[in-house]
């Protein structure tokens, strides 16, 4: 995985075309900004596809994206879960079953609107040049918008300690509104990733930079979400944390080989 993505990067080897594009949206209880979101997603010039993976939601945002299913056979598809198991997991169904479906590009994005749909054709133009591509608040162009102030403290915090203790070159390493081409995702060792929650956005980075695959930033208009509960947790903190000190060890105890770096 390491030396194909840098030797790639080296030659300077063009990306394939994206033909089929496919969007990964985790939810629970999100039946409000659901029913908002899937048809922006649809209406969208890109002719993208969604999967939902939906958590047993109470509120019947199962039942909302099954409808949906239905009336766009092609293009919508649901992964129904047991109950709450975890953002990273979410992310794990999704790319197995848009890998499944054959997309070229899996893009994962909250059902929130705290990712607005409008940065997608950016993110996916970018593309053309890059493995992954973040939708990013801390690239200039970027920001967080109407976001409370312990919101923006917690998130600037997080990503200044990830970036530090990791050496990672992304700016918004904590950005779950991504792009990630098929062949990244084919290489990426999924079934190693011990973080289920919102750390596997940070360990898939570290592992995605590490592997010297070409990451890029777009700037987005972050918005905090206006109906709905956050399922950002104290316990999803304090597992983040773990996740950064674990990484950072790792890095210290098996640093790159001299040929790798």
């Amino acid at each position: 995985m390491r030396s194909a993505a840098r030797a790639r990067a080296a030659a300077g080897i063009a990306r394939p075309a994206l033909r089929n594009v496919t969007v990964v949206v985790p939810t629970f209880n999100e039946v409000e900004n659901l029913g908002r979101l899937l048809p922006e997603l649809l209406a969208l010039p890109d002719q993208l596809n969604v999967i939902v993976i939906d958590d047993a939601s109470p509120d019947g945002t199962g039942a909302l994206a099954d409808a949906f299913a239905r009336d766009y056979a092609e293009r919508v598809t649901v992964v129904h879960r047991p109950g709450k198991l975890g953002l990273g997991t979410a992310y794990r169904a999704g790319f197995q079953t848009a890998g499944e479906r054959g997309a070229d590009c899996v893009l994962t994005m909250d059902a929130d609107f705290s990712h607005d749909p409008k940065h997608i054709s950016a993110m996916l133009a970018r593309l053309a040049s890059a493995d992954l591509v973040i939708g990013s608040r801390y690239v200039p162009g970027g920001a967080a918008v109407d976001s409370p102030a312990a919101r923006r403290l917690l998130s600037r915090s997080a990503n200044l300690v990830s970036r530090s203790a990791l050496g990672l070159k992304a700016r918004d390493v904590t950005a779950g509104f991504r792009a990630y081409r098929r062949g990244l995702l084919a290489a990426l060792p999924l079934d190693e990733i011990f973080s289920s929650g919102y750390s596997f956005l940070i360990e898939t980075l570290y592992l995605i930079e590490r592997a010297g695959w070409e990451v890029a930033e777009v700037p987005i208009q972050f918005y905090d979400r206006t109906t709905g509960t956050s399922k950002i947790s104290r316990g999803e903190i304090a597992r983040a944390m773990y996740t950064v000190l674990r990484l950072a060890g790792r890095r210290v105890t098996a640093p790159l080989r001299a040929a790798e770096a």
